[in-house]
């Protein structure tokens, strides 16, 4: 049995193509050949390879926003692309074909559907991208991760399985936080951890890998208050990219063991056991690692995002009463006073807990591969 998975651009097509992959393999072992298409010059040219997994590139793009000299290249990309991908599945022989969007996960699905071979579409947003309004109209299924999608795409064909999370993940929030049984021992170790004390709240503050500029700027812009008043803890992520600027706004200000700040933070179960509350952007796979793992949230979504899918995201759960939001265009000034209501507001915590906690769905993965050997 031979499956091709495409996906890629960022690590939310990435991983959930992983996810599944990781599924298929526990469910037929030996029995199935999985192969990555991915497009060149892209981070999945070497996270793939790097996880064991073997990937093809096609020199697909997508189309730049600014007036840009590469956007004229496009049409002949998308051809060569769709060309080099109808030669990939045949000389792979795949049995079906799985995306989960990105640049090449479009030439790849159309390339399938020409050649009558099964395609099954996994959309991570509340909100449809283009291309895959277009191609679920002769995809076998349309894997989706929260409610009402009809509306972008055939009703008769979707499958609400959630978004799929790779079992590491999975297995590091097993025992580690309030939704999962955590002992208090773990809460313990993950305040040490951090060097924060159990007689105060904890706020999570996490602009993704690279950081955020806004989250950065809302913790300047508020840290003398958060200092002198001592009422919170707060876990600081800064992204790399903004380390130096942040030591240098930090290095005539008195400190305080009541904030801890990182570039990176490696041990994100002991952030997500310590905090009480998350700040967070509204990436798919963030909102459904959130979901599973029961955390109260207040989403500022990004702004620099095709479609806004990312308020829209953040929405599908604040119309559940499930988060809170607030605009990236409010967060400086915001942010951080709403949030430091909230988290001494247990009633309010609980109840975003409770209701977060029940859109998650922590067998998507197995639910999506066994989707995928249905239509072998």
């Amino acid at each position: 049995m031979k499956i091709i998975l495409s996906g890629g651009g960022t690590g939310g097509h990435i991983y959930p193509a992983v996810a599944v992959a990781e599924a298929l393999k526990r469910q037929l072992g030996d029995s199935v050949e999985l192969l990555f298409v991915g497009a060149l010059g892209k981070m999945e040219m070497e996270r793939i390879p790097a996880l064991g997994y073997p990937i093809v590139g096609l020199p697909t793009d997508g189309l730049h926003r600014k007036l840009d000299a590469r956007n004229f290249l496009l049409p002949f990309k998308i051809v060569l692309s769709l060309r080099l991908a109808c030669r990939v599945i045949k000389d792979f022989g795949a049995d079906v074909v799985v995306g989960f969007g990105g640049y090449a996960s479009a030439p790849v699905l159309r390339a399938a559907q020409r050649l009558g071979i099964p395609t099954i579409i996994q959309e991570q947003n509340s909100y449809a991208g283009l291309a895959n309004k277009l191609l679920a109209k002769r995809a076998h299924k349309i894997c989706v991760a929260y409610d009402g999608m009809d509306r972008f795409f055939p009703a008769d064909r979707i499958i609400l399985t959630g978004n799929p999370l790779r079992s590491g993940f999975l297995s590091a929030i097993s025992d580690s936080t309030p939704t999962t049984h955590a002992s208090a021992t773990t809460r313990t170790e993950a305040l040490k951890y951090f060097g924060f004390t159990p007689d105060l709240p904890v706020i999570l503050v996490v602009g993704g890998s690279l950081g955020s500029r806004t989250f950065n700027d809302m913790m300047k812009h508020h840290l003398d208050h958060i200092i002198d008043t001592q009422q919170v803890q707060i876990i600081w992520q800064t992204g790399k990219y903004y380390e130096k600027g942040i030591d240098d706004f930090l290095a005539d200000r008195p400190t305080t063991e009541k904030i801890w700040r990182g570039a990176f933070i490696e041990r994100m179960d002991f952030a997500y056991s310590a905090a009480d509350l998350v700040i967070s952007r509204s990436g798919a796979i963030t909102v459904s690692e959130l979901c599973l793992l029961g955390k109260a949230v207040l989403f500022v979504p990004s702004p620099n995002v095709s479609e806004d899918h990312q308020t829209k995201n953040a929405m599908a759960l604040v119309n559940k009463d499930a988060a809170e939001i607030c605009p990236d265009s409010q967060a400086i000034e915001r942010a951080i006073p709403t949030a430091l209501q909230l988290v001494h507001d247990s009633e309010r915590l609980a109840t975003l807990s409770a209701n977060i906690s029940k859109l998650g769905i922590p067998d998507s993965a197995d639910r999506i591969a066994k989707i995928v050997i249905d239509e072998l």
